[in-house]
């Protein structure tokens, strides 16, 4: 069952797709989700991330069947 992995704002631009399927049969943490679906090795500093609308960090489990986002740092006043 694939894992559903959402890319919001400048992530979304950076990686060239707002959502991507990432297909696997085991657990994987944040960490590897972010490689597998972006191409990139590091994930950037200061990344929200979020599984099945919880916010979580980087070593979290993300189960097959999952939804994953990734949101760049927020600023604002």
């Amino acid at each position: 069952m694939p894992i559903k992995v959402l890319f919001f704002a400048s992530l979304r631009e950076r990686i060239g797709q707002s959502q991507r399927l990432l297909e696997t049969d085991t657990p994987l943490t944040l960490q590897e989700v972010w490689q597998r679906s972006s191409g990139e090795t590091h994930l950037p500093d200061n990344v929200l991330m979020s599984v099945n609308q919880t916010y979580v960090d980087a070593n979290s489990l993300v189960q097959p069947g999952d939804e994953v986002a990734f949101f760049p740092p927020v600023t604002g006043g």
